[in-house]
């Protein structure tokens, strides 16, 4: 994934090729796991570790030179090490010298990138109202997804399974669901989300009716009214998601937003309807804030703001992203499908 421009806090731009998030193309990051090399087991006692050549890396393991460098993520312990030698889960950033160099932690009580959580199983798409498709409701003379969309994969047979939220569909046949309680999907690019939209029977929402979902009628500038209520939407944070889980504001880390637990730290994206009181005058949630939503503009636009920010590209129902292609994708983009 290329670097991108890294503009402020949320780094949020329009224009160029940085963009609302400093994201790129996404990808997983920090999951190298060598079977050769290995963290496991209890690791509290690793400051007092050392290593010996190519020794495994364990709980009583030993280091050629220098005395092994404990780190923590999450509040696991582990020690740093080269990334191909950690058979658990190698977190880039806590570590000092070169970006191999990792803390290595057991792949227990911390996220595991290589994992595919499924908490949005057994969840069923509500009725459509007004005469709307599942999980629609009617807004002016379109249908429009209550919530932010989720994914199902779609198999030969064409029965369906949860697809994870924090991983990107890839060439995968994936259908988007309207869902209450769910994690929406991040990790989407555009031409992914047209695509789901499209298995499903829908389409991606124009501009113009996204606006008209969002600001009611007459307009607001929030989907609730025109005064600004602040985390009544999930719509800000103190520290950006990816700071927090790499553990510096280096510069590299916005080459990293396609990482899958960005979106699994505590405070960060909501499930939807998890905030009642970001809700549109015709009943839609989440339409500002917890992630970005795609729009069938062909150059590639993304509405709403996320929950980092819903401010820096217009406030609230006006903010719009318009640095990025179709085929822009990181841990922030989402989106909901429209009908008529």
């Amino acid at each position: 994934m290329a670097a991108l421009l890294v503009c402020s806090g949320a780094c949020a731009c329009n224009g160029g090729d940085g963009g609302d998030a400093g994201g790129g193309d996404g990808g997983d990051a920090a999951d190298a796991l060598v079977s050769d090399g290995a963290v496991s087991g209890d690791v509290s006692a690793l400051s007092d570790a050392a290593v010996e050549g190519d020794a495994a890396v364990g709980d009583d393991a030993t280091v050629e030179g220098d005395a092994t460098v404990a780190c923590s993520v999450d509040g696991v312990a582990g020690v740093c090490v080269d990334a191909t030698l950690c058979d658990g889960i190698s977190t880039p950033g806590y570590c000092p010298g070169p970006v191999n160099i990792q803390c290595c932690t057991p792949a227990t009580g911390q996220c595991d990138p290589s994992a595919h959580p499924q908490p949005n199983a057994g969840l069923v798409e509500a009725a459509g109202v007004g005469g709307c498709p599942h999980g629609m409701i009617p807004v002016a003379t379109f249908c429009v997804d209550q919530f932010e969309a989720s994914l199902v994969l779609v198999h030969p047979d064409e029965t369906t399974s949860p697809w994870s939220p924090f991983h990107n569909p890839g060439t995968e046949r994936v259908r988007a669901m309207s869902l209450a309680d769910a994690v929406p999907q991040g990790y989407i690019n555009g031409d992914q989300a047209a695509a789901a939209c499209a298995e499903a029977s829908k389409r991606l929402c124009t501009d113009a009716e996204w606006l008209r979902a969002c600001q009611g009628n007459p307009t607001t500038t929030y989907p609730y009214g025109d005064t600004l209520l602040l985390g009544e939407c999930n719509d800000h944070r103190a520290l950006h998601p990816a700071v927090e889980y790499f553990g510096t504001s280096d510069s590299w880390i916005w080459s990293e937003l396609g990482h899958p637990c960005i979106n699994q730290l505590a405070d960060s994206l909501a499930p939807t309807g998890d905030h009642p009181g970001c809700i549109s005058v015709e009943g839609a949630f989440d339409l500002m804030g917890n992630l970005h939503e795609w729009t069938a503009a062909p150059a590639g636009t993304f509405r709403g703001g996320f929950y980092v920010d819903t401010t820096i590209n217009g406030p609230g129902c006006l903010y719009a992203t318009t640095a990025h292609n179709t085929l822009h994708w990181d841990y922030s983009t989402g989106f909901r499908c429209c009908a008529d």
